[in-house]
Order: C-alpha cells, then structure tokens, then sequence
C-alpha cells in the first residue's frame, strides 16, 4: 500500500460539482492498494498515517503527529500511485491491485480511520474526482507499507 501524504491548511474532493470531503488543517493523503496488501498492510499504514511527525511543535521542528493535533484527515484513492514508470512514455498499472481489491482495502482503511480518529473524510472510490487543496509548507511525503 502507498500514500502520498500532503500537511494541508485545507484540502476538500469534489465529483461532479458536489463536495464530498473536506477538511482544515490536517494530512490529505492520496492512497493505492497494491495486489497482495491486505489487513496487515492497512493497518500498519493506518498506523503511519495517524502517528508520522510531519507538524511543527513549540520550536517549529516536525515532532508532532495527526494524532497530536487532532486534525483531520482525507483520504482519497488513487491507484495511479502504483503505475510502474519505469520504460516507455506510458504509465502501467499491472503493480495496481484489480478495483474490487483496491476499493476494499481502500474502504477498509477508511472503517480503521474512522474508528481511530474523530476526523476523517474521503473522496468516492472510482469517481472522477477534483482534489482542491493549500499545502502547507509545503510538506509531501511517500509512505510505502510492504
């Protein structure tokens, strides 16, 4: 499973011209099921997501968690994270999981959040979706969890 996460002053998801997610001050985080992930796989990238030190504390030094700062989170799929780049001028996605696979690990990691956190919205799984979101930093990570 990969994420790419974004610290964000807000961030919100639009389909077809209706909000579906939105948050403040928080991580946004595109997420790809890969073939093989699983439970054990969604659970430790929950783990990532909610305790990875990406805010500043007291001294500006990035030491404090989602966890710490009670922000929110968006999490949004995206199984182009998994495109293998590596030749040609066309991205594939053979090292993407199948859609039924990916919305279920996807959804599943949304169920885990929900219950951990008390701020989690998403996008919609296969919709095509406008992702609108303020950086803050700005501040990117890829998270892989094997």
């Amino acid at each position: 499973m990969i994420a790419l996460i974004q610290r964000v002053a807000n961030a919100r998801v639009d389909v077809a011209g209706e909000t579906v997610g939105q948050i403040g001050p928080g991580l946004l985080a595109l997420v790809a099921v890969q073939p093989g992930d699983g439970q054990p796989q969604t659970r430790r990238m929950l783990q990532r997501l909610l305790g990875y030190r990406v805010f500043g504390d007291e001294a500006g030094k990035m030491n404090r968690s989602l966890t710490d700062t009670g922000g929110g989170l968006l999490l949004v799929s995206q199984f182009t994270l998994a495109a293998d780049t590596d030749s040609g001028m066309r991205p594939s996605f053979t090292s993407a999981a199948p859609p039924a696979e990916g919305e279920r690990w996807f959804s599943y990691l949304v169920e885990l959040a929900r219950a951990a956190h008390p701020r989690v919205e998403t996008g919609r799984f296969g919709a095509h979706m406008q992702v609108h979101l303020v950086n803050d930093g700005p501040v990117t990570f890829r998270l892989e969890v094997r």
